[in-house]
């Protein structure tokens, strides 16, 4: 984008009215809006009345401040303008403590129109680049919110604002799709880091052979197909956050050399004998049982105590079911707005359905059905019809722990009591009900719930054959002498 297609907005300060007069003159023929100061105070105001001031060009000379320590000022506001310096007597310290202080250029008088021109186009290139930054820097950071009201998220949340202040080592458990990632992001943007890198390593999805090259770099002729130096992941994080997702797929043998770089602070490219150092804030993440991981000697103990300085935990999505219709507006917005769309919603009777299924791939489980039906539904409305199947189902009733199955009898057995369970629980436990659906004689289901040790339960063990008597009239096993064990 050629800056001059937007009107940008130019603030000249200088206490020399010819000066400003031939700015303005100069500048404004080239489109731009201008704007004038002749001392510190008027500046100020100025800043105060336009904060979408684009760029300033300010005299070093002013007659009630210093015009670098209004430099300084200007640039400790947030997204500040980029700034021109002016000087009639210039000198060299004076531009590197400019250049210090954060002047884009620094101009000496007598000032000439296409030096003039050609540092602020400049200038107002950088300011477009780093807006667009900005820009991009915003939707990225709504994409990696940690969405939630539910306690559980409220807690994690002040975790995390205790610790992210600190260097503290972070681990964070919790099942695949609950979020780790989001945790991790958020620690290093509430951090002193925040303005350095953030650098992510899948330690699963990179082969044995690779990693350590990956995470600590590696020397050119390091190994064949080395054909130039790389600098590692450690290395590219220095200053800021390195994020190990999925750490208990480390090999022992680099989980040696990131203790090394967790306990000295230094590292060694492969191929080389020099050692770096680096100054490196790990976050580390696991779906994996680390203690049990450590027992079956597939994790470092020593290094596990070095990570789990402070524990994080993010619940499943299961246990935080309330901040379903919360996420899923979220991910409406987000969705709708990346493909252009008129803002989709989902329907109560929908929002319903998604509550109760399990979502055993927690958020991301949800986040993706979210952006398919945003894409695929036309309607601006999602309804419960529009909902695949299996939300309706708990299929996963019909599916036996295949260790503890050891003959086809067995397995027949497992398969038939969770399918006598899913219809019960379908009919709200009504045994008449159940039998006619499932085409079978009332007493020959009750002899099944004997053989079975199933006794009739609505929800989390809340029995409702309480009584003689149910809703169909017919009597409960117990009332007949039965044990409905």
């Amino acid at each position: 984008m050629n800056p001059k297609e937007k009107r940008y907005k130019i603030l000249v300060i200088d206490d020399e009215e010819n000066i400003r007069k031939s700015l303005k003159m100069i500048l404004e023929y080239e489109g731009y809006a201008l704007l004038e100061a002749g001392d510190g105070l008027k500046a100020r105001e100025v800043l105060e009345d336009y904060p979408e001031i684009d760029l300033v060009l300010l005299d070093i000379k002013l007659p009630d401040i210093d015009g670098l320590a209004l430099l300084g000022e200007i640039k400790k506001k947030p997204f500040p303008p980029e700034v021109i310096m002016i000087s009639g007597h210039g000198t060299i310290s004076m531009a590197v403590e400019a250049t210090k202080l954060g002047a884009f250029d620094f101009l000496e008088k007598p000032l000439h129109r296409e030096r003039i021109l050609i540092s602020v186009r400049h200038a107002l290139e950088a300011r477009h680049l780093k807006s667009a930054y900005q820009d991009i820097k915003k939707k990225t950071e709504k994409r990696y919110e940690l969405i939630g009201q539910h306690p559980l998220i409220k807690n994690l949340w002040q975790e995390i604002l205790k610790i992210a202040p600190t260097n503290a080592t972070v681990l964070i458990q919790g099942e695949s799709g609950t979020g780790k990632e989001l945790v991790a992001r958020a620690i290093h943007a509430h951090s002193p880091r925040a303005s350095e890198s953030f650098v992510q390593v899948n330690c699963a999805a990179i082969p044995e052979e690779l990693i350590e090259s990956e995470l600590f770099g590696h020397e050119k002729g390091a190994f064949t197909g080395a054909s130039e130096r790389l600098l590692g992941k450690f290395e590219l994080a220095d200053g800021g956050t390195i994020f190990l997702d999925e750490i208990g797929d480390m090999s022992l043998k680099t989980q040696s050399k990131v203790l090394r770089v967790l306990e000295e602070g230094e590292i060694q490219r492969v191929g080389s004998s020099k050692i770096i150092k680096v100054d490196v804030r790990v976050i580390a993440a696991t779906n994996k049982d680390l203690r049990k991981e450590i027992k079956e000697g597939r994790f470092r103990e020593d290094l596990y105590f070095r990570l789990n300085v402070v524990p994080l935990y993010v619940p499943p999505l299961r246990d935080r079911k309330e901040d379903i219709p919360l996420l899923v507006n979220y991910f409406c917005a987000i969705y709708s707005e990346e493909n252009n769309f008129k803002r989709k919603k989902f329907s109560p009777q929908a929002l319903e359905i998604m509550m109760k299924y399990p979502w055993k791939g927690n958020v991301r489980e949800l986040k993706n059905l979210v952006e398919r039906l945003i894409i695929l539904t036309d309607k601006e409305i999602i309804e419960a019809e529009d909902l695949p199947d299996y939300l309706g189902q708990e299929k996963e009733i019909f599916l036996p722990d295949f260790r503890k199955i050891k003959t086809l009898r067995d397995f027949r057995e497992e398969a038939e009591k969770n399918f006598i369970l899913y219809k019960l629980k379908a009919n709200n436990w009504n045994v008449s009900r159940t039998a006619r659906e499932i085409d079978t004689p009332r007493s020959n289901l009750y002899k099944k719930l004997e053989q079975y040790g199933i006794k009739i339960l609505a929800g989390a063990g809340e029995a409702v054959a309480s009584s003689s008597e149910n809703e169909e009239g017919e009597e409960s096993p117990n009332s007949k002498g039965q044990d409905s064990r």
